[in-house]
């Protein structure tokens, strides 16, 4: 499986902008690549913990929350396909500076999702050898990746296609091994519905705690919308029909994940929340299947699934540089591979620092990631409800009135349940782009042109 060069023709086409080179199965391997179908594995102590064990609970309200804001993504990518994600769809529907503001908190979000997995990658390599610390796992792991970035998103979209194969072998072994297991006596000693609800375990503030983490691990869908200027044939449609269908999927496999995981645990006491799932399959399936599932994870998901993420947040930086909202030589793309080069050195690099500087504050780390992206999809929703429900006067209630206002309330209330120490961060980011981006202002370089 070589890698496919542009043409020349391509080329050209590269020097004014990127190059669409992407089908619908491309769209949907990068958005679950992204996602990672291993997400609710590497996760499950945290979200374990905060949820008091309504752990299926918890994925299931979470993808429900994400549903909202998939369909308003769908509707606004038919209407401003480009590069940008929730920053080129704010520009066009609310004006330059809140496109700004939108595209500098989704900013926050696409570069600390590459950290946060570097570090728990770097977990699993320490499981396994201990004698090297995470830095040195992180350092691979980060350059590994750009380096198949390098070469442009057509090959980088074969290596995603692979990486979600072999993970979701990887994640439907844990299913059947845990349904059998369970079935001989293991766990619950059956598929209870526990992890979904018991009285006993039933917190509000809890659940509200947990599926603000349990949005960590559907963040992904959304970074399918940076791709839409390199779909093949300007399908407008298309993106939009991958990001409901990424959701869809990963939520359903998510679900099933951590109702089998759930009635795995009784009887348990896991040590390490961030080594949770080692410890299930260890007890449960025998220390050698641990084993091999930290190989799997460390070497499949570390190297693999960096790349769509790098992939991200360089296009992300790419828009704003190419609309002057960063330094311009953020938008210059590679003449042979068609790529946004210096975009994508700048971010690997910061995603690394704060990987190796965050790397024993995972569960900050989660909850800083989480504050980006969910105050951008605020910025979506009213885009929605701007565009066609106040300016088109849009009859079509549900997906241009409904949906949008009761994704804003869910997306507010998983604010409102996030740790304090989250909220500060983040608050001070958000401060810290509306400076910004009123100097832009002044200097008159927020000139709407999407």
């Amino acid at each position: 499986m070589g890698i496919k060069y542009p043409t020349s023709e391509q080329q050209g086409q590269a020097r004014a902008g990127l190059i669409p080179s992407l089908e619908y199965r491309d769209l949907i391997a990068y958005g679950l690549a992204y996602i990672s179908p291993v997400a609710p594995l590497l996760t499950f102590g945290l979200v374990w913990g905060a949820s008091g064990g309504l752990i299926a609970l918890a994925y299931l309200l979470g993808g429900l929350c994400m549903f909202f804001t998939a369909k308003s993504y769908a509707v606004m990518t038919e209407h401003v396909p480009n590069a940008g994600s929730v920053y080129g769809i704010a520009r066009h529907c609310l004006g330059p500076l809140p496109g700004f503001i939108a595209g500098w908190m989704v900013l926050l979000d696409y570069l600390l999702i590459p950290s946060l997995l570097f570090v728990l990658m770097s977990i699993s390599m320490g499981t396994l050898i201990p004698q090297f610390d995470r830095s040195v796992w992180i350092c691979l792991f980060v350059f590994a990746s750009l380096g198949i970035n390098w070469f442009g998103v057509r090959s980088s979209s074969k290596i995603n296609i692979i990486s979600v194969a072999i993970q979701l072998l990887i994640v439907f072994s844990v299913i059947v091994l845990g349904v059998l297991v369970i079935y001989q006596g293991s766990g619950a000693g059956n598929m209870s519905l526990k992890p979904f609800y018991a009285p006993e375990l039933f917190s509000i503030n809890k659940i509200y705690t947990a599926t603000s983490i349990c949005v960590l691990s559907f963040l992904g869908f959304d970074a399918i919308s940076t791709l839409s200027e390199e779909v093949k044939g300007n399908d407008k449609k298309l993106v939009g029909k991958a990001i409901v269908h990424v959701l869809l999927i990963s939520a359903s496999l998510f679900v099933l994940t951590t109702w089998v995981l759930g009635n795995l645990m009784p009887g348990l006491h896991i040590k390490d929340e961030a080594a949770a799932i080692y410890e299930i399959t260890a007890q449960r399936f025998g220390p050698m299947y641990a084993v091999i599932l930290a190989w799997l994870v460390a070497i499949i998901v570390g190297f693999t699934n960096a790349i769509p993420m790098q992939v991200g947040v360089a296009r992300v930086l790419f828009a704003m540089g190419r609309e002057k909202q960063v330094p311009v030589i953020f938008s210059k793309i590679h003449k042979k591979y068609g790529t946004p080069y210096v975009s994508m050195m700048f971010t690997t690099l910061l995603s690394l620092a704060i990987a190796i500087l965050m790397r024993n504050q995972i569960e900050l780390l989660t909850s800083f990631v989480n504050f980006g992206a969910l105050t951008a999809f605020l910025f979506l929703h009213l885009s929605v409800l701007i565009e066609f429900a106040w300016r088109r006067k849009s009859k079509q209630f549900l997906i241009h009135w409904f949906i949008p206002l009761v994704g804003m309330l869910v997306v507010i209330q998983i604010l409102t349940g996030m740790p304090d120490s989250a909220l500060r961060l983040g608050s001070v980011w958000f401060l810290m782009g509306i400076t910004y981006g009123l100097y832009l202002h002044l200097k008159n370089r927020t000139r709407l042109a999407v």
